[in-house]
């Protein structure tokens, strides 16, 4: 069985600083005051690298990855 991966935002966590979207701009979009929106929060297989990197960057660690 397939494991899927799927971004998601503490939105407690978040101060909106945006470093996720510069990272990782095909899955996160930014409201008006900074903070992450998700389009469709399944990561495809191409780009599971790049949102490791985008969680691993996360200053105040507010963006997590699942298996679902």
């Amino acid at each position: 069985m397939a494991m899927t991966r799927t971004l998601r935002v503490d939105r407690v966590a978040c101060t909106g600083r945006g470093l996720c979207a510069e990272l990782l701009p095909e899955l996160i979009d930014l409201d008006e005051w900074g903070y992450p929106v998700l389009e469709n929060s399944t990561v495809p297989d191409r780009l599971r690298g790049h949102a490791r990197r985008a969680v691993a960057a996360c200053p105040r660690l507010a963006l997590h990855t699942d298996e679902v």
